[in-house]
């Protein structure tokens, strides 16, 4: 008798049904697993065979053969022991095969029968949802995948609990979705003291999820205002919220069970590799660009990432997708995300300051920021010079809108953007924009256009530039309320433009 029972293997956020298929036959006593397993579903066995023996069930002395299927698709993790450990017991027949064949199961199992919680809880049960089969899963995994409504969660603590829920002695309740995580970010915009040009930047950056690069002085507030940015963002929408859950449920990053509501802000270290910022590694797992999916990737300290890092930056921040690329996997993430970059603007820090530039100015700051090639600056739609503040604004009263202010203004502009795109797949904010859509959001009357012309001509704009410019102007245009492009929206978009980096 061959039973069979479900689980899934990952390629990226997709889940791939598996068949485990179980066979007792005669010959001499053996427990094989097949199909691509690595280490870690290899050793499975011996995790299995010790918690059944937890539970006085005791392996016959036969061939017991177990079979992945299909068979060419790599096997990779522990999430594999509860499915093999239910096709051995349908097999003995201690539960009913009928039952177990209408259940995706994952999860790990510990040599005293207790399931450990296992990534990728949400995309499995997305996958069981697909085939109208129910999910069982450990406990701890059971909130984060009652999200999908679709699909009956079926959370255990034990195996003993299994074999009781599928015996019919003790059925277990399904599983009830996580709470919603609320964003706890105190942080206030009216801490940063001046830098009300930086601010104004900040509120279009958010507004229309355009890309912002800020150089200045050691201490100028770079940081502390990247840092302020998540509490001028509206919160993610229901779809948002799903496709980011995803990404980080199978990163294993996921609260407690609990989606959140506020968009992702991720920071990695200058000195992360290529694998932690564009994802790869063991299993090609998505990197901090694929986590800041529908959120915020800061990267403090620009310049000081590798070239080659930088570099692969590029083609995410135009698509929203990457690819991972591996020699037995090709994997898309999604990461569409808003790319917030900080850069002193020379190595020592003080360019611009006669009284403590290096005596290198200015090529140490050509050296510096030319670390950044001219492709990468081309695609940020913001460029600010942050000032040193004075140490005697400092004792001045707060003063400027508060984030909640500006988060009313930000959520307006984006609810315009919501109706505007409505319809439209992959449009979501003006930053998304382009072709004849572009066109269409963009009309200029004579005096904006010759504007534009004039100033793309003298300071030689590329393609994506002149089009970066547009979609700026009709973000700023929609803080205004105005439905229409003017000459001011064009001319304060160019301002931020024609800042050059390695001038700052």
């Amino acid at each position: 008798m061959v039973a069979h029972a479900y689980t899934v293997a990952f390629e990226g956020v997709e889940a791939r049904t598996v068949e485990v298929q179980c066979a007792i036959t005669p010959g001499l006593p053996a427990f094989s697993i097949v199909g691509l397993p690595d280490k870690a579903v290899s050793e499975a066995r011996d995790r299995v065979r010790t918690a059944l023996a937890s539970l006085a069930i005791a392996l016959p002395s036969k061939r017991i053969t177990i079979n992945l299927s299909p068979a060419d698709l790599p096997k990779e993790g522990s999430h594999f022991d509860l499915p093999i450990a239910l096709g051995l017991l349908a097999a003995l027949e201690i539960i009913p095969s009928d039952a177990v064949a209408q259940t995706v199961a994952l999860g790990e199992l510990s040599l005293d029968g207790a399931l450990v919680p296992v990534l990728g809880a949400m995309p499995a049960a997305m996958s069981a949802a697909e085939h109208e089969r129910a999910l069982l899963c450990p406990t701890a995994s059971g909130p984060e995948a009652a999200w999908v409504e679709a699909c009956t969660v079926i959370a255990a603590k034990t195996l003993l609990d299994v074999v009781r829920h599928f015996t019919g002695q003790t059925v277990l309740e399904p599983a009830t979705r996580g709470e919603v995580n609320l964003d706890a970010n105190p942080r206030d915009l009216r801490d940063v003291k001046g830098q009300e040009r930086a601010k104004r930047a900040l509120e279009i950056s958010a507004a229309g999820r355009h890309h912002l690069f800020m150089a200045g002085t050691p201490g100028s507030g770079k940081s502390m205002m990247a840092a302020r940015l998540p509490g001028i963002l509206p919160p993610l929408s229901p779809i948002e919220a799903l496709e980011t859950s995803m990404i980080h449920s199978v990163a294993g990053i996921l609260n407690e069970g609990g989606i959140s509501r506020a968009r992702p802000f991720r920071k990695p270290h200058h000195t992360a590799s290529m694998a932690a910022i564009i994802g790869g590694g063991r299993g090609a797992k998505p990197g901090e660009v694929s986590m800041a999916h529908n959120g915020v990737l800061f990267l403090d300290e620009f310049p000081e990432f590798q070239r080659q890092v930088l570099e692969t930056l590029r083609q995410p921040v135009e698509t929203g997708e990457v690819m991972v690329a591996r020699a037995n996997a090709h994997i898309n993430y999604s990461c569409r995300f808003l790319l917030v970059a900080a850069a002193n603007p020379c190595k020592c820090g003080y360019l611009a300051d006669p009284a403590r530039a290096c005596s290198r100015a200015p090529v140490c700051g050509e050296d510096y920021l030319g670390r950044i090639s001219g492709p990468l600056m081309d695609r940020f739609d913001l460029r600010i010079e942050v000032p040193p503040v004075a140490v005697t604004d400092l004792d001045l009263p707060t003063s400027g809108d508060s984030s909640a202010r500006v988060a009313e203004r930000v959520a307006r502009a984006r609810a315009v953007q919501t109706d505007r795109y409505k319809g439209k797949d992959g449009l979501r904010t003006n930053a998304d924009a382009e072709g004849q859509v572009l066109e269409e959001i963009t009309q200029l009357d004579s005096e904006s256009r010759d504007l534009l012309v004039r100033a793309a001509d003298r300071f030689g704009l590329s393609a994506r530039g002149y089009h970066r410019v547009l979609r700026v102007a009709r973000t700023i245009a929609d803080l205004d309320g105005s439905a229409d492009l003017h000459r001011p929206h064009i001319a304060e978009a160019l301002s931020y433009r024609l800042v050059s980096a390695r001038e700052s």
